[in-house]
């Protein structure tokens, strides 16, 4: 085989690799975004059903969430499973209106923005978290940084709705948990990447609740022989700090040995026909049968891969 030959097949090797990085970065900002339409309806649907539940049961003149609790104010529920709907979030200035799924690991904040379960729910005393992604599966904080002291967020849970305005911004390390610490006033705290398309640094937005908090769900017993923790820094949701939980590498390395192993016996398929067939026709017949099957493996390849970013990108 001569040189040229070599530079040849080289040259298509580096031509076919940056078409898929092109197609992974198109499906980053657009395909991710599909899925994540996707999933809001069903979460919308969810949440819609739930709040319609405690809504019957509550008298037509119950007070608001931001009004002192009485005895109409809707018993608190536990926290949802992870992967449920549990809140709209509703910030005008910058045109988000998302439902908030319970979880910030990658499979949760693919559907939207979710809240760190080991934080209270919004409305509730204490500092509630809710993390979102910036350029992907519909960016829903991709203008977190427009938000300035006063603006205001609106958050609808089971227990109403809740009325927060913006205390301050700020940027950190994506391992400084200090920003989702318990705190004695009732408070929002929305985290995100920083810069946008880099995972480098956790842009944070705090606010602080209007009104009276709702009154915060009964402490849960510790199973024998465990002991209650306290904290968000102990959860195991948080092991990779503010980016959320982490993927495997595994999944992708499969995905990616069975999308060269496609093209690879396509490409062999085709030049069989070509060569030793002498058949044009046979030679397309191929590549129209296997390009379908490469793109679906490339489809999920994607989605191992976009899972190794970090789950608030």
């Amino acid at each position: 085989m001569g040189l040229r030959r070599v530079a040849g097949i080289l040259g298509r090797l580096l031509v076919l690799a940056g078409v898929v990085v092109l197609l992974f970065v198109a499906y980053q900002l657009w395909g991710t975004g599909l899925a994540e339409a996707k999933s809001q309806q069903a979460l919308r649907r969810q949440l819609t059903h739930e709040l319609r539940r405690p809504a019957a049961a509550r008298a037509p003149s119950a007070p608001s969430a931001t009004s002192a609790p009485t005895s109409t104010t809707p018993d608190p529920a536990p926290p949802p499973p992870q992967g449920h709907a549990v809140a709209i979030i509703r910030i005008p200035k910058i045109l988000v209106n998302k439902a908030v799924v319970q979880g910030v690991a990658e499979q949760d904040l693919r559907m939207g923005p979710g809240h760190y379960p080991s934080t209270p729910m919004p409305g509730q005393p204490g500092n509630s978290a809710i993390a979102g992604h910036r350029t992907t599966y519909g960016a829903p904080f991709f203008r977190l940084n427009e938000l300035v002291r006063g603006d205001v967020i609106y958050v609808t849970t089971r227990q109403g709705r809740f009325e927060y305005k913006v205390l301050r911004s700020l940027v950190v390390s994506p391992d400084d948990l200090a920003v989702l610490d318990r705190t004695r006033r009732p408070e929002l705290t929305l985290t995100t990447c920083n810069p946008r398309y880099s995972a480098a640094q956790r842009l944070v937005v705090q606010a602080l609740l209007v009104g009276h908090p709702a009154p915060p769900p009964p402490m849960a017993a510790p199973a024998p022989g465990q002991q209650a923790t306290s904290g968000g820094r102990d959860n195991p949701t948080l092991a990779g700090g503010l980016a959320g939980g982490t993927a495997s590498f595994v999944p992708s390395l499969e995905w990616g040995l069975l999308l060269l192993a496609a093209f690879c016996a396509t490409w062999l398929l085709g030049h069989y026909w070509r060569l030793r067939r002498h058949s044009r026709a046979g030679q397309w017949v191929t590549w129209v049968a296997g390009t379908p099957v490469c793109l679906a493996i490339l489809f999920f390849f994607f989605q191992q891969v976009s899972l190794l970013l970090p789950a608030s990108f």
